[in-house]
């Protein structure tokens, strides 16, 4: 039978990310763009009143030939010319500075919707996805967003209207030679175009491979003793350096092809200049044109070089921040779980055992992770009144475990119901489901931060008394005494400084720092040693007096003080009953209650 583990995999195919259609393209950069468009209307107003004083200059120097020729003073226009050019740039770095911290903002913005919507991801589809891509997908890719959501929207505009209003212009000036110069660009910009596809190509595929570093790097970190202790080392950087290897060759690709297209401008204007210099220069001797009117159509001609090569970045931009949008926009899909509504006065009491202790009932329940899986549940039945304590055992692979997600409503069952308190967890309010449970996992994962973060994570507001009462029950005040900084130590990253007990023991206290209505303990003192464990046996014992216990259990001390004992076996409920009943009734019971007495006698 599949393991959770094998449902967790993901296929080549659905970690890349694919192109999005230009349409969904557009409208996915609209909606970030949307909020801040009176900021980008008004740098790009600046922006293009500094284009007109640029346009403004190649006229002032028609004026200026035209005077030298007639021995005028030319004094005027001079300064003229000078205030437009000062007048031009301190306009344009107004605007170029209301674009940059809008774009900023866009990535801010972006982060925090991506940030909300992944910390709202449903558990199966974080174990489908590599933690490092989702990471990359905030950091990197939302960084692309800051070039093509303002700046490639206003160079686009304020290039296109220069580059018409010069074109005009020039026009007027003389359409002979503006029909060289638009042929030249035609045939070239031609070639641009061919490229832009490439550079959005590269770009998309260096993303993934930088989110292939993120995820090689977290593997990695995430198992740093693990990794040390193997020898692991070299193998582990060589693939995190493939990765980065991969991104640097896709990243040169891009950078290749965006070079081609920068080349192009330049090349369109040199022989734009050429062909108008040598066309210009025989229609001046035959009397077609005069100096002045070759001299500002040059000067137009490279003034054209800044509104073509804004098209062009914004083109760029376009295409490289198509590859990043996709990427957002893919997990901007996947699937989250209902927004949790803010809990009243009242619901919060119930939920911390106002209402006393819950009840769980299985009926009928089928269960797989996905849907090209089998199933893991199948049929599975079972009752449990409030209080007690419930044990749940059978081998590996029995889907105890997945019980407690189906609970806990990480998952969703694919049939039959699970009733909480006689009520479909479907039909709960998320937020008040889980603040009636306390839940202790497998791995007991111990955060990175100080010791009392980590026991007020689940019960942010609870008291100094609480607090104190909790340690002395899970047995950590004596570890509270010996450590530098008391409760304020830092722990280390996933509580390395910690061992494995010690880090049971802090889970454990977290959930009862809750005050849960229903406790789960997924082999919650598997790592504890024999006194330790008798003492939070016996918390558990107490507690349950009061509380709905649900333990995953391996160790046969704490079956057989449960009130009742689930035998699981293949996805089914096997067998329900006391430990004396069921070692007489159940021969899988039986044989593990046997091994265990085995094990516990060597």
């Amino acid at each position: 039978m599949p393991t959770k583990e094998a449902a967790t995999e993901r296929s080549p195919a659905e970690e890349s990310s694919e192109r999005l259609p230009a349409r969904e393209t557009w409208q996915a950069l609209y909606r970030h763009f949307r909020p801040h468009r009176g900021a980008v209307a008004l740098g790009a107003l600046f922006t293009l009143i500094g284009a007109a004083t640029g346009v403004a200059q190649p006229l002032a120097a028609m004026t200026l030939v035209d005077r030298l020729g007639d021995d005028e003073s030319i004094a005027g226009i001079l300064l003229l010319l000078t205030a437009l050019v000062v007048l031009g740039t301190a306009i344009e770095s107004v605007g170029a500075y209301i674009l940059e911290r809008t774009a900023e903002s866009v990535v801010l913005a972006a982060r925090r919707t991506l940030i909300g919507r992944l910390l709202r991801l449903r558990l199966t589809e974080v174990e489908r996805t590599q933690p490092g891509d989702l990471m990359s997908r905030v950091t990197s890719d939302t960084t692309l967003l800051r070039v093509v959501t303002t700046q490639s929207v206003v160079s686009a505009v304020s290039g296109a209207l220069t580059f018409a209003a010069t074109i005009v212009l020039m026009g007027l000036m003389d359409p002979v030679l503006l029909g060289v110069t638009i042929g030249v660009i035609v045939l070239i910009g031609g070639a641009v175009s061919l490229v832009m596809p490439k550079i959005a190509q590269a770009t998309r595929r260096s993303q993934e491979a930088v989110g292939l570093i993120s995820t090689a790097l977290e593997r990695a970190l995430g198992a740093f003793r693990t990794l040390k202790a193997s020898g692991a080392e070299g193998r582990e950087a060589a693939a995190v350096q493939e990765a980065a290897r991969e991104a640097w060759r896709h990243g040169v690709r891009s950078a290749k092809w965006q070079s081609v297209a920068w080349s192009s401008v330049g090349l369109a204007v040199q022989v734009s200049f050429l062909a108008v210099l040598g066309i210009g220069g025989a229609r001046v001797a035959s009397g077609a044109i005069s100096v002045s009117t070759l001299v500002g159509f040059l000067l137009f001609l490279f003034y054209l070089i800044d509104p073509v090569s804004r098209m062009v970045e914004a083109a760029s931009h376009y295409q490289v921040g198509s590859a990043a949008v996709a990427r957002i926009v893919q997990a901007e899909r996947l699937e989250t779980e209902p927004t949790a509504e803010p809990m009243t006065d009242v619901a919060r009491e119930s939920a911390r055992g106002a209402a006393g202790p819950a009840s769980v009932v299985f009926d009928e329940v089928t269960f797989r992770y996905r849907d090209d899986l089998p199933h893991v549940h199948h049929g599975v039945s079972f009752e449990v009144p409030g209080p007690g304590m419930t044990a749940f055992v059978g081998p590996s692979g029995a889907g105890k475990t997945t019980v407690f997600g189906l609970v806990e409503r990480f998952y969703e069952a694919t049939g039959g119901r699970v009733l909480v308190d006689g009520e479909d967890v479907r039909r709960w309010p998320l937020a008040e489901l889980r603040a009636a449970i306390g839940y202790v996992e497998q791995d007991a994962p111990v955060l990175a931060g100080t010791l009392r973060e980590n026991l007020l994570f689940a019960a942010p507001d609870a008291t100094e008394a609480e607090v104190r009462d909790v340690l002395v029950r899970a047995r950590l005040d004596g570890l509270v005494e010996r450590l530098p900084e008391g409760l304020e130590t830092v722990v280390g990253h996933r509580g390395s400084k910690l061992s494995g007990g010690e880090r049971q023991r802090v889970a454990i206290a977290r959930a009862l720092l809750r005050k849960p209505r229903l406790l789960l303990l997924d082999e919650a003192t598997s790592q504890l040693d024999a006194v330790n464990e008798l003492a939070l046996r016996d918390v558990i014992t107490e507690i349950s007096r009061e509380v709905t216990v649900l333990v995953v259990a391996h160790r046969l001390s704490t079956v057989t003080t449960a009130d009742r004992i689930v035998v699981m076996d293949a996805g089914k409920v096997r067998a329900v009953g006391t430990h004396t009943e069921l070692v007489a009734s159940d021969r899988l019971y039986g044989e593990l209650a046997a091994t265990q007495f085995l094990a516990a006698s060597r």
